[in-house]
Protein backbone atom coordinates (compact mmCIF):
# COMPACT_ATOMS: atom_id res chain seq x y z
CA UNK A 1 0.00 0.00 0.00
CA UNK A 2 3.00 2.04 0.73
CA UNK A 3 4.21 2.18 -2.66
CA UNK A 4 0.74 3.09 -4.34
CA UNK A 5 -0.12 5.61 -1.51
CA UNK A 6 3.59 7.47 -2.43
CA UNK A 7 2.80 7.46 -6.12
CA UNK A 8 -0.34 9.18 -4.93
CA UNK A 9 1.01 11.45 -3.07
CA UNK A 10 3.75 12.69 -4.98
CA UNK A 11 1.39 13.34 -7.97
CA UNK A 12 -2.18 13.70 -7.20
CA UNK A 13 -2.52 14.88 -3.57
CA UNK A 14 -1.44 18.56 -4.06
CA UNK A 15 -5.35 18.52 -6.11
CA UNK A 16 -7.43 15.73 -4.90
CA UNK A 17 -5.87 15.70 -0.96
CA UNK A 18 -3.66 12.97 0.40
CA UNK A 19 -6.95 11.11 2.26
CA UNK A 20 -8.25 11.66 -1.49
CA UNK A 21 -11.59 13.57 0.09
CA UNK A 22 -10.50 17.06 -2.08
CA UNK A 23 -8.39 19.92 -2.00
CA UNK A 24 -8.83 23.65 -3.62
CA UNK A 25 -7.93 22.84 -6.77
CA UNK A 26 -9.43 19.30 -6.98
CA UNK A 27 -12.55 17.17 -6.11
CA UNK A 28 -12.86 14.58 -3.81
CA UNK A 29 -12.44 11.12 -5.36
CA UNK A 30 -13.97 9.62 -2.48
CA UNK A 31 -17.51 9.41 -1.14
CA UNK A 32 -19.28 10.72 -4.39
CA UNK A 33 -19.66 9.78 -7.69
CA UNK A 34 -17.15 10.37 -10.21
CA UNK A 35 -18.23 11.72 -13.15
CA UNK A 36 -16.47 9.73 -15.82
CA UNK A 37 -16.77 6.57 -13.91
CA UNK A 38 -15.14 4.53 -11.41
CA UNK A 39 -14.16 1.55 -12.82
CA UNK A 40 -10.50 0.50 -13.64
CA UNK A 41 -10.82 1.08 -17.42
CA UNK A 42 -12.53 5.04 -16.60
CA UNK A 43 -10.47 5.43 -13.79
CA UNK A 44 -7.39 4.97 -15.82
CA UNK A 45 -8.68 6.95 -19.47
CA UNK A 46 -9.72 9.82 -17.08
CA UNK A 47 -5.78 9.67 -15.45
CA UNK A 48 -4.60 8.74 -18.50
CA UNK A 49 -6.16 12.00 -21.01
CA UNK A 50 -6.58 14.53 -18.57
CA UNK A 51 -9.27 17.06 -18.39
CA UNK A 52 -7.76 20.00 -19.48
CA UNK A 53 -10.68 22.22 -19.18
CA UNK A 54 -10.43 21.66 -15.04
CA UNK A 55 -6.56 21.64 -15.38
CA UNK A 56 -5.55 18.15 -14.81
CA UNK A 57 -2.91 17.19 -17.04
CA UNK A 58 -2.78 14.05 -19.41
CA UNK A 59 -0.65 11.58 -17.13
CA UNK A 60 0.01 9.94 -20.36
CA UNK A 61 3.14 11.73 -21.15
CA UNK A 62 3.96 12.30 -17.60
CA UNK A 63 3.55 8.49 -16.18
CA UNK A 64 4.32 4.48 -17.37
CA UNK A 65 1.59 2.39 -18.30
CA UNK A 66 2.37 0.82 -15.13
CA UNK A 67 2.08 3.78 -13.29
CA UNK A 68 -0.92 4.76 -14.54
CA UNK A 69 -2.67 1.71 -13.60
CA UNK A 70 -1.21 1.60 -9.75
CA UNK A 71 -3.21 5.25 -9.17
CA UNK A 72 -6.01 3.52 -10.54
CA UNK A 73 -6.17 0.55 -8.62
CA UNK A 74 -4.98 2.18 -5.40
CA UNK A 75 -8.19 4.91 -5.87
CA UNK A 76 -10.17 1.69 -6.73
CA UNK A 77 -9.41 0.04 -3.77
CA UNK A 78 -9.66 3.08 -1.41
CA UNK A 79 -13.33 3.84 -2.99
CA UNK A 80 -14.60 0.46 -2.51
CA UNK A 81 -12.72 -0.54 0.84
CA UNK A 82 -11.00 -3.33 -0.63
CA UNK A 83 -7.29 -2.69 0.86
CA UNK A 84 -5.36 -5.52 0.68
CA UNK A 85 -4.04 -5.73 3.72
CA UNK A 86 -7.35 -6.02 5.71
CA UNK A 87 -8.79 -9.68 5.59
CA UNK A 88 -12.00 -8.76 7.38
CA UNK A 89 -11.63 -11.66 9.73
CA UNK A 90 -12.51 -9.77 12.91
CA UNK A 91 -15.31 -7.63 12.11
CA UNK A 92 -18.67 -6.62 13.88
CA UNK A 93 -20.73 -9.60 13.12
CA UNK A 94 -24.01 -8.59 12.64
CA UNK A 95 -26.80 -10.92 10.81
CA UNK A 96 -29.62 -8.04 9.25
CA UNK A 97 -33.16 -9.71 10.35
CA UNK A 98 -35.02 -7.33 7.96
CA UNK A 99 -35.79 -7.70 4.35
CA UNK A 100 -33.72 -6.97 1.68
CA UNK A 101 -34.81 -6.11 -1.66
CA UNK A 102 -32.93 -7.07 -4.65
CA UNK A 103 -33.58 -6.31 -7.91
CA UNK A 104 -35.43 -9.23 -8.51
CA UNK A 105 -36.36 -10.78 -4.93
CA UNK A 106 -36.98 -9.85 -2.03
CA UNK A 107 -35.03 -12.19 0.54
CA UNK A 108 -34.50 -12.91 4.11
CA UNK A 109 -31.63 -14.16 6.30
CA UNK A 110 -32.05 -16.91 8.57
CA UNK A 111 -29.63 -18.64 10.88
CA UNK A 112 -28.61 -21.92 10.56
CA UNK A 113 -26.18 -22.80 13.13
CA UNK A 114 -23.90 -20.86 15.28
CA UNK A 115 -20.22 -21.30 16.93
CA UNK A 116 -18.98 -23.29 14.60
CA UNK A 117 -15.20 -23.86 14.26
CA UNK A 118 -13.98 -19.89 13.20
CA UNK A 119 -12.35 -21.64 9.73
CA UNK A 120 -14.87 -23.75 8.14
CA UNK A 121 -14.50 -24.93 4.67
CA UNK A 122 -17.15 -26.35 2.83
CA UNK A 123 -21.01 -27.24 3.06
CA UNK A 124 -23.04 -30.34 1.23
CA UNK A 125 -26.51 -30.51 1.69
CA UNK A 126 -27.76 -34.16 1.91
CA UNK A 127 -30.77 -35.64 -0.13
CA UNK A 128 -32.53 -36.06 3.79
CA UNK A 129 -31.77 -32.04 4.49
CA UNK A 130 -28.80 -32.56 6.80
CA UNK A 131 -25.90 -30.42 6.02
CA UNK A 132 -22.03 -32.05 5.95
CA UNK A 133 -19.65 -29.78 7.19
CA UNK A 134 -15.79 -29.61 6.99
CA UNK A 135 -14.05 -27.34 9.20
CA UNK A 136 -10.41 -27.16 8.14
CA UNK A 137 -8.74 -27.78 11.76
CA UNK A 138 -11.43 -30.32 12.73
CA UNK A 139 -12.51 -32.77 10.34
CA UNK A 140 -16.21 -33.61 9.00
CA UNK A 141 -18.93 -33.36 10.71
CA UNK A 142 -23.17 -33.86 9.89
CA UNK A 143 -25.75 -30.56 11.11
CA UNK A 144 -29.08 -31.87 11.59
CA UNK A 145 -32.06 -30.57 9.73
CA UNK A 146 -32.48 -28.57 13.42
CA UNK A 147 -29.61 -26.96 13.50
CA UNK A 148 -27.25 -29.07 15.83
CA UNK A 149 -23.90 -30.27 14.93
CA UNK A 150 -23.19 -33.86 15.33
CA UNK A 151 -19.68 -35.54 16.61
CA UNK A 152 -16.80 -35.53 14.37
CA UNK A 153 -16.80 -38.11 11.71
CA UNK A 154 -14.63 -40.63 12.90
CA UNK A 155 -12.20 -42.30 10.58
CA UNK A 156 -11.73 -39.43 7.90
CA UNK A 157 -8.32 -38.28 6.81
CA UNK A 158 -5.87 -36.56 9.83
CA UNK A 159 -5.77 -32.94 9.94
CA UNK A 160 -3.68 -30.63 11.35
CA UNK A 161 -4.16 -27.50 14.05
CA UNK A 162 -0.90 -25.84 14.27
CA UNK A 163 -1.13 -22.79 12.10
CA UNK A 164 2.51 -21.89 11.50
CA UNK A 165 3.29 -18.51 11.33
CA UNK A 166 0.25 -16.04 10.58
CA UNK A 167 0.50 -14.11 7.18
CA UNK A 168 -0.94 -10.30 7.18
CA UNK A 169 -3.76 -11.67 9.71
CA UNK A 170 -4.31 -14.93 8.24
CA UNK A 171 -3.93 -18.50 9.46
CA UNK A 172 -1.37 -20.65 7.44
CA UNK A 173 -1.04 -24.23 7.94
CA UNK A 174 -0.60 -27.82 6.41
CA UNK A 175 -2.71 -30.48 6.26
CA UNK A 176 -6.30 -28.90 6.50
CA UNK A 177 -9.58 -30.97 5.40
CA UNK A 178 -10.96 -28.83 2.44
CA UNK A 179 -14.39 -29.69 0.39
CA UNK A 180 -16.89 -32.11 0.40
CA UNK A 181 -18.86 -33.29 -1.92
CA UNK A 182 -21.57 -36.48 -2.71
CA UNK A 183 -21.79 -38.82 -5.73
CA UNK A 184 -24.44 -37.57 -8.15
CA UNK A 185 -25.58 -41.25 -7.35
CA UNK A 186 -25.14 -40.87 -3.71
CA UNK A 187 -28.93 -42.13 -2.71
CA UNK A 188 -27.67 -45.69 -4.40
CA UNK A 189 -23.79 -45.53 -3.67
CA UNK A 190 -23.42 -44.29 -0.50
CA UNK A 191 -20.18 -42.13 -1.81
CA UNK A 192 -18.95 -38.79 -0.25
CA UNK A 193 -15.58 -37.51 -1.44
CA UNK A 194 -12.77 -35.40 0.52
CA UNK A 195 -10.59 -33.01 -0.59
CA UNK A 196 -7.93 -32.17 1.72
CA UNK A 197 -4.53 -31.46 2.14
CA UNK A 198 -2.36 -34.59 2.72
CA UNK A 199 0.90 -33.87 4.89
CA UNK A 200 3.82 -35.54 5.39
CA UNK A 201 7.29 -35.06 7.16
CA UNK A 202 10.84 -36.52 5.82
CA UNK A 203 9.15 -37.74 2.57
CA UNK A 204 10.58 -35.97 -0.15
CA UNK A 205 13.93 -33.70 -0.73
CA UNK A 206 11.86 -30.46 0.68
CA UNK A 207 10.79 -31.47 3.80
CA UNK A 208 14.10 -33.26 4.68
CA UNK A 209 16.14 -29.97 3.23
CA UNK A 210 14.14 -27.64 5.68
CA UNK A 211 12.97 -30.16 8.38
CA UNK A 212 9.73 -29.20 7.69
CA UNK A 213 6.36 -30.73 6.46
CA UNK A 214 5.09 -30.12 3.42
CA UNK A 215 1.91 -31.16 2.15
CA UNK A 216 -0.19 -31.52 -1.35
CA UNK A 217 -3.88 -31.70 -2.46
CA UNK A 218 -5.22 -35.21 -2.34
CA UNK A 219 -9.13 -36.75 -2.67
CA UNK A 220 -10.69 -39.97 -1.55
CA UNK A 221 -13.88 -41.18 -0.74
CA UNK A 222 -16.07 -43.09 2.17
CA UNK A 223 -18.65 -43.79 3.03
CA UNK A 224 -20.83 -43.17 6.19
CA UNK A 225 -22.07 -45.43 8.61
CA UNK A 226 -22.83 -44.81 12.41
CA UNK A 227 -20.89 -41.76 12.80
CA UNK A 228 -17.47 -44.02 11.17
CA UNK A 229 -15.94 -43.38 7.62
CA UNK A 230 -15.75 -46.68 6.08
CA UNK A 231 -14.85 -48.09 2.88
CA UNK A 232 -12.10 -44.96 1.58
CA UNK A 233 -10.52 -45.34 -1.84
CA UNK A 234 -7.94 -42.73 -3.37
CA UNK A 235 -9.37 -41.39 -6.14
CA UNK A 236 -6.43 -39.05 -6.87
CA UNK A 237 -3.38 -38.15 -5.47
CA UNK A 238 0.22 -36.25 -6.40
CA UNK A 239 3.71 -37.69 -6.87
CA UNK A 240 5.72 -37.06 -3.20
CA UNK A 241 7.86 -34.96 -5.17
CA UNK A 242 4.84 -32.81 -5.70
CA UNK A 243 4.46 -32.06 -1.74
CA UNK A 244 5.61 -28.51 -0.85
CA UNK A 245 5.71 -26.39 2.06
CA UNK A 246 3.08 -23.49 0.76
CA UNK A 247 0.22 -23.42 2.77
CA UNK A 248 -2.83 -25.09 1.94
CA UNK A 249 -4.33 -21.42 1.81
CA UNK A 250 -3.34 -21.63 -1.41
CA UNK A 251 -4.58 -25.12 -2.26
CA UNK A 252 -8.03 -24.50 -4.19
CA UNK A 253 -9.15 -27.37 -2.61
CA UNK A 254 -12.58 -27.32 -4.74
CA UNK A 255 -14.72 -30.40 -6.37
CA UNK A 256 -17.75 -30.46 -9.01
CA UNK A 257 -19.50 -32.92 -10.67
CA UNK A 258 -20.53 -33.38 -14.56
CA UNK A 259 -23.61 -35.08 -15.25
CA UNK A 260 -21.62 -38.13 -17.27
CA UNK A 261 -19.70 -38.26 -12.95
CA UNK A 262 -17.00 -36.67 -14.17
CA UNK A 263 -14.94 -35.49 -11.24
CA UNK A 264 -13.54 -31.84 -11.83
CA UNK A 265 -11.66 -30.60 -8.91
CA UNK A 266 -9.05 -27.41 -8.42
CA UNK A 267 -5.30 -27.55 -7.39
CA UNK A 268 -3.98 -23.77 -6.58
CA UNK A 269 -0.49 -22.81 -5.54
CA UNK A 270 1.23 -26.00 -3.78
CA UNK A 271 4.35 -25.35 -5.15
CA UNK A 272 7.00 -23.75 -3.66
CA UNK A 273 7.00 -20.20 -4.79
CA UNK A 274 4.40 -18.52 -6.80
CA UNK A 275 4.58 -18.89 -10.04
CA UNK A 276 7.32 -21.87 -10.93
CA UNK A 277 5.41 -24.90 -12.64
CA UNK A 278 2.06 -23.00 -12.75
CA UNK A 279 2.58 -23.19 -16.63
CA UNK A 280 4.48 -26.45 -16.42
CA UNK A 281 1.93 -30.13 -17.52
CA UNK A 282 4.27 -32.47 -15.73
CA UNK A 283 3.67 -30.67 -12.39
CA UNK A 284 -0.27 -30.80 -10.15
CA UNK A 285 -0.62 -27.79 -9.13
CA UNK A 286 -2.22 -24.07 -11.19
CA UNK A 287 -4.87 -26.67 -12.20
CA UNK A 288 -7.97 -27.99 -13.12
CA UNK A 289 -7.97 -31.59 -13.29
CA UNK A 290 -10.70 -34.05 -14.14
CA UNK A 291 -10.76 -37.39 -13.27
CA UNK A 292 -13.70 -40.86 -13.65
CA UNK A 293 -15.71 -41.22 -10.11
CA UNK A 294 -13.40 -44.14 -9.59
CA UNK A 295 -10.32 -42.06 -10.13
CA UNK A 296 -9.70 -43.34 -13.69
CA UNK A 297 -8.86 -41.24 -16.23
CA UNK A 298 -11.07 -40.05 -19.05
CA UNK A 299 -9.70 -41.18 -22.69
CA UNK A 300 -10.78 -37.42 -23.96
CA UNK A 301 -8.96 -35.39 -21.37
CA UNK A 302 -6.98 -32.99 -23.39
CA UNK A 303 -3.42 -34.07 -22.63
CA UNK A 304 -3.73 -37.79 -22.80
CA UNK A 305 -1.51 -38.12 -25.33
CA UNK A 306 1.20 -36.12 -24.28
CA UNK A 307 3.82 -38.02 -23.00
CA UNK A 308 5.04 -35.77 -20.45
CA UNK A 309 2.12 -34.17 -18.88
CA UNK A 310 0.01 -35.15 -16.16
CA UNK A 311 -3.04 -37.48 -18.03
CA UNK A 312 -5.78 -35.45 -15.26
CA UNK A 313 -5.35 -32.10 -15.76
CA UNK A 314 -8.29 -30.69 -17.49
CA UNK A 315 -7.18 -26.89 -17.83
CA UNK A 316 -3.94 -24.53 -16.27
CA UNK A 317 -2.65 -21.24 -15.80
CA UNK A 318 -4.62 -20.65 -12.06
CA UNK A 319 -3.35 -19.16 -8.89
CA UNK A 320 -6.16 -19.67 -6.27
CA UNK A 321 -9.14 -21.18 -7.78
CA UNK A 322 -11.42 -21.00 -4.67
CA UNK A 323 -14.62 -21.93 -6.61
CA UNK A 324 -15.69 -24.74 -9.17
CA UNK A 325 -19.17 -25.31 -10.20
CA UNK A 326 -20.41 -27.48 -13.53
CA UNK A 327 -23.21 -25.76 -15.31
CA UNK A 328 -25.45 -28.96 -16.20
CA UNK A 329 -27.81 -26.88 -18.20
CA UNK A 330 -25.57 -25.67 -20.47
CA UNK A 331 -22.27 -28.59 -19.82
CA UNK A 332 -20.35 -25.48 -18.60
CA UNK A 333 -17.40 -25.72 -16.11
CA UNK A 334 -16.64 -22.11 -14.56
CA UNK A 335 -14.32 -21.03 -12.04
CA UNK A 336 -13.27 -18.19 -9.53
CA UNK A 337 -9.50 -17.60 -9.05
CA UNK A 338 -8.14 -15.54 -6.79
CA UNK A 339 -5.46 -12.76 -7.90
CA UNK A 340 -3.05 -11.37 -5.88
CA UNK A 341 -4.05 -7.41 -6.08
CA UNK A 342 -6.48 -7.28 -8.27
CA UNK A 343 -7.73 -9.80 -11.23
CA UNK A 344 -9.97 -11.48 -9.10
CA UNK A 345 -11.92 -13.15 -11.90
CA UNK A 346 -14.65 -15.42 -12.99
CA UNK A 347 -13.41 -18.17 -15.54
CA UNK A 348 -15.10 -20.09 -18.15
CA UNK A 349 -13.09 -23.05 -18.71
CA UNK A 350 -12.54 -25.13 -22.05
CA UNK A 351 -10.42 -28.42 -22.14
CA UNK A 352 -6.53 -27.68 -22.57
CA UNK A 353 -6.43 -23.84 -22.18
CA UNK A 354 -3.98 -21.81 -20.45
CA UNK A 355 -5.83 -19.17 -18.24
CA UNK A 356 -2.43 -16.96 -17.94
CA UNK A 357 -1.13 -17.15 -14.51
CA UNK A 358 1.60 -16.27 -14.07
CA UNK A 359 2.62 -14.76 -17.15
CA UNK A 360 -0.27 -12.30 -17.12
CA UNK A 361 -3.02 -10.83 -14.77
CA UNK A 362 -5.21 -7.72 -14.77
CA UNK A 363 -3.97 -7.33 -10.90
CA UNK A 364 -0.52 -6.42 -9.88
CA UNK A 365 1.73 -8.14 -7.56
CA UNK A 366 1.07 -6.83 -3.89
CA UNK A 367 4.73 -4.44 -3.75
CA UNK A 368 3.16 -3.27 -7.25
CA UNK A 369 4.95 -4.27 -9.47
CA UNK A 370 2.99 -6.34 -12.75
CA UNK A 371 3.07 -9.88 -12.88
CA UNK A 372 4.79 -10.92 -15.76
CA UNK A 373 7.13 -13.74 -14.68
CA UNK A 374 6.83 -15.13 -18.23
CA UNK A 375 10.52 -13.72 -18.31
CA UNK A 376 11.72 -14.58 -15.34
CA UNK A 377 10.79 -18.17 -16.75
CA UNK A 378 11.71 -17.81 -20.26
CA UNK A 379 8.77 -18.29 -21.39
CA UNK A 380 7.39 -16.88 -24.41
CA UNK A 381 3.33 -16.22 -24.95
CA UNK A 382 1.34 -14.58 -27.24
CA UNK A 383 -1.32 -13.15 -25.08
CA UNK A 384 -4.24 -14.30 -28.07
CA UNK A 385 -3.10 -17.63 -26.44
CA UNK A 386 -4.76 -17.32 -23.10
CA UNK A 387 -8.06 -17.19 -22.25
CA UNK A 388 -9.56 -13.92 -20.48
CA UNK A 389 -11.90 -13.86 -17.69
CA UNK A 390 -15.03 -13.25 -18.23
CA UNK A 391 -15.73 -11.55 -15.37
CA UNK A 392 -12.78 -9.40 -13.69
CA UNK A 393 -12.97 -8.49 -10.29
CA UNK A 394 -10.54 -5.23 -9.58
CA UNK A 395 -9.77 -4.37 -6.96
CA UNK A 396 -10.15 -7.51 -5.28
CA UNK A 397 -12.93 -8.78 -3.09
CA UNK A 398 -10.99 -12.05 -2.69
CA UNK A 399 -13.75 -14.17 -4.61
CA UNK A 400 -14.92 -17.16 -3.05
CA UNK A 401 -17.26 -20.15 -3.65
CA UNK A 402 -20.10 -19.72 -6.07
CA UNK A 403 -23.02 -21.82 -7.19
CA UNK A 404 -24.57 -21.36 -10.28
CA UNK A 405 -28.40 -21.27 -9.07
CA UNK A 406 -31.30 -23.83 -10.78
CA UNK A 407 -34.38 -23.99 -8.83
CA UNK A 408 -38.03 -22.60 -8.23
CA UNK A 409 -37.10 -20.78 -5.02
CA UNK A 410 -35.53 -17.50 -6.86
CA UNK A 411 -37.11 -17.98 -10.48
CA UNK A 412 -35.71 -14.72 -11.85
CA UNK A 413 -31.78 -16.02 -10.72
CA UNK A 414 -31.96 -18.90 -12.82
CA UNK A 415 -29.16 -19.46 -14.45
CA UNK A 416 -27.42 -16.25 -12.53
CA UNK A 417 -23.84 -17.47 -10.59
CA UNK A 418 -24.29 -16.07 -6.71
CA UNK A 419 -20.59 -15.82 -5.96
CA UNK A 420 -19.37 -15.17 -2.71
CA UNK A 421 -16.10 -13.20 -1.24
CA UNK A 422 -14.06 -13.02 1.70
CA UNK A 423 -12.14 -9.11 2.54
CA UNK A 424 -15.32 -7.73 0.67
CA UNK A 425 -17.81 -9.53 3.12
CA UNK A 426 -20.30 -9.54 0.02
CA UNK A 427 -22.23 -11.58 -2.32
CA UNK A 428 -22.88 -11.23 -5.83
CA UNK A 429 -25.52 -11.92 -8.54
CA UNK A 430 -23.89 -11.67 -11.96
CA UNK A 431 -26.40 -12.63 -15.12
CA UNK A 432 -23.88 -14.01 -18.02
CA UNK A 433 -25.42 -14.39 -21.12
CA UNK A 434 -22.84 -15.25 -24.30
CA UNK A 435 -19.35 -14.85 -22.04
CA UNK A 436 -20.59 -11.73 -21.45
CA UNK A 437 -21.59 -9.92 -17.91
CA UNK A 438 -24.82 -8.49 -18.40
CA UNK A 439 -25.93 -7.72 -15.08
CA UNK A 440 -23.70 -7.48 -11.69
CA UNK A 441 -25.58 -6.84 -8.52
CA UNK A 442 -24.48 -6.84 -4.88
CA UNK A 443 -27.07 -8.57 -2.88
CA UNK A 444 -26.02 -8.89 0.21
CA UNK A 445 -23.27 -6.51 1.94
CA UNK A 446 -21.03 -5.84 5.44
CA UNK A 447 -22.05 -9.68 6.41
CA UNK A 448 -18.70 -12.09 7.27
CA UNK A 449 -16.12 -13.84 4.72
CA UNK A 450 -18.46 -16.18 2.65
CA UNK A 451 -16.48 -19.47 2.46
CA UNK A 452 -19.20 -21.65 0.51
CA UNK A 453 -22.70 -21.23 -1.06
CA UNK A 454 -24.90 -24.37 -1.60
CA UNK A 455 -28.40 -24.52 -2.85
CA UNK A 456 -30.46 -26.31 -0.57
CA UNK A 457 -33.29 -29.27 -1.18
CA UNK A 458 -36.11 -26.43 -0.85
CA UNK A 459 -34.15 -24.28 -3.29
CA UNK A 460 -33.10 -21.65 -0.82
CA UNK A 461 -29.34 -20.81 -0.66
CA UNK A 462 -26.80 -22.12 1.91
CA UNK A 463 -23.96 -19.82 3.08
CA UNK A 464 -20.66 -21.05 5.28
CA UNK A 465 -19.51 -17.52 6.94
CA UNK A 466 -15.84 -18.10 8.63
CA UNK A 467 -15.43 -15.28 11.03
CA UNK A 468 -13.07 -14.92 14.25
CA UNK A 469 -15.77 -15.23 17.00
CA UNK A 470 -17.11 -19.06 15.01
CA UNK A 471 -18.40 -19.58 11.91
CA UNK A 472 -22.03 -19.62 10.71
CA UNK A 473 -24.39 -21.27 8.38
CA UNK A 474 -27.06 -18.93 7.02
CA UNK A 475 -30.24 -19.54 4.90
CA UNK A 476 -31.14 -16.90 2.36
CA UNK A 477 -34.97 -17.26 1.67
CA UNK A 478 -37.39 -15.32 -0.94
CA UNK A 479 -40.43 -13.62 1.46
CA UNK A 480 -42.45 -14.42 -1.89
CA UNK A 481 -42.60 -18.02 -1.78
Amino acid sequence: MAGFSLLFNENCAVCHGENLKGAAQGPALIGKPLINGDDMDSLVASISKGNSAKGMPAWSGILSKLQINNLALYIAERRSGLTYTDFNIDNTLLINQDPIQTQHHTIKLQTVITDLDPLPFSIEPLPDGRILLTEKMRGLSIISKDGKQSALIKGTPKVYSDTGTPDVGLLNGLGWLLDVAIHPDYLNNGWVYLHYGDRCSDCNKVSRENKLPVSMNKIVRGRINNGQWIDQQVIWQASLEHYGMIPDTAAGGRLSFDQQGHLFFSVGLKGNDNHTGVQDLTTPWGKIHRVNDDGSIPEDNPFTKSPKALKSIWAYGFRSPQGLEFNTRTNELWVTDMGPRGGDEVNLIFPGKNYGWPLYSKGVNYDSTPVEYGKKLGIDFKMADIEQPIVDLTPSPAVSSFIIYQDKHFPKWNNHLIVGSLKARKLYRMKIEDGVLIENEVLIENLARIRDIEIANSGEILLLLEHGSGGQILKITSTSY
